[in-house]
């Protein structure tokens, strides 16, 4: 039987990925201007800065087991402190002043009534629209007896620093990668839910002047093969999404989807696939010069590769 998936290739003119440097757990690329690149060890607890020069370096640790990160327009890194591979979990939103050291917390308690917030379960991925309002999503993949609230949601953080969630079940199940057009029109949502049955399905919605979602749709469904996890989009308006499996880790999920990064059009069309060799693929980052250079953290190991078109960023803007 054939598998659109499996039979997917790499769209011309990509090169084969190159192994930039490698960790235990490696998540959450962030490209800053000066070249450099940011990403989390988050089996570690640590930050890790991959210099433009090659070198490697601790940027923070412990890092609160932070998992994504990226910049807003000003240049500050933003950080996702979730809850997963052991004690030690910030389990907030915290944000970074690459230039004054400052380390502040954004978000760590979230209750609509105001009057009895209760910790966050993992904050997992983050982006920035273009107008500077700021969306994460906050699933619980790790130990579930830690949560404090039942919902795992989709958070906005309001430009005077409010907090609304936007998104929860069941019109989704386990929010993961987010990404955001910086026109501030349209929120992706990889939901992807380890459970027999789960979600694996990539959400379109629509944005509001408020930053508000509304009218869900599907634009891909990964079925029962390991579906995405971390999400960019280039100008184009295309997805880059990090997915796919060789060995599955249980009945939850098959090898239907292999490792790579699956670029797919708005309208859902798969345009093709970047492989990489390693499981377990979890994110990636637009860089370089030009913006067309991949970050790519997958298992122990940080990838690169060329693409032909630049990403959609809050920072730097290379359109």
């Amino acid at each position: 039987m054939s598998n659109r998936f499996c039979e997917l290739t790499a769209p011309d003119g990509v090169p084969s990925v190159t192994a930039a440097t490698a960790l235990a757990f490696t998540e959450g690329p962030a490209y800053d201007a000066d070249g450099s690149v940011y990403f989390s060890d988050i089996e570690n607890s640590r930050i890790m800065k991959l210099a433009s020069d090659g070198t490697r370096s601790v940027f923070r640790e412990p890092s609160g087991r932070t998992n994504g990160n990226t910049f807003d327009q000003q240049g500050r890194l933003l950080h996702c402190e979730g809850a997963e591979f052991g004690p030690g979990g910030g389990r907030r939103v915290t944000r970074t002043n690459l230039e004054t050291g400052e380390y502040e917390v954004l978000t760590d308690r979230y209750d609509p009534e105001r009057d009895n917030a209760v910790r966050y379960n993992s904050p997992n991925d983050i982006c920035v629209a273009g107008e500077g309002r700021i969306y994460f999503t906050d699933p619980c993949y790790g130990d579930r007896s830690l949560m404090e609230m039942e919902i795992e949601g989709v958070y906005r953080i309001d430009l005077d620093g409010s907090v609304t969630r936007i998104l929860q079940q069941p019109d989704i199940q386990r929010p993961n990668g987010i990404a955001v057009t910086q026109d501030s029109k349209l929120l992706y949502l990889v939901d992807s839910c380890p459970t027999v049955g789960g979600n694996r399905k990539i959400w379109c919605f629509d944005l509001d002047e408020f930053g508000n979602a509304s009218n869900q749709r599907v634009v891909i469904d990964f079925a029962t093969g390991r579906g995405g996890d971390g999400m960019r989009l280039d100008i184009e308006g295309n997805l880059y999404i990090a997915a796919g499996i060789s060995s599955p880790r249980g009945p939850h999920e098959s090898n239907e989807v292999p490792p790579g990064i699956y670029i797919v059009s708005p309208a859902g069309e798969l345009k093709g696939r970047i492989p990489i060799p390693e499981d377990v693929l979890t994110n990636l980052a637009f860089g370089g010069e030009d913006g067309r250079t991949l970050y790519i953290t997958a298992g122990k190991t940080l990838f690169t590769t060329r693409v032909a078109v630049p990403g959609q960023v809050a920072y730097p803007n290379w359109s």
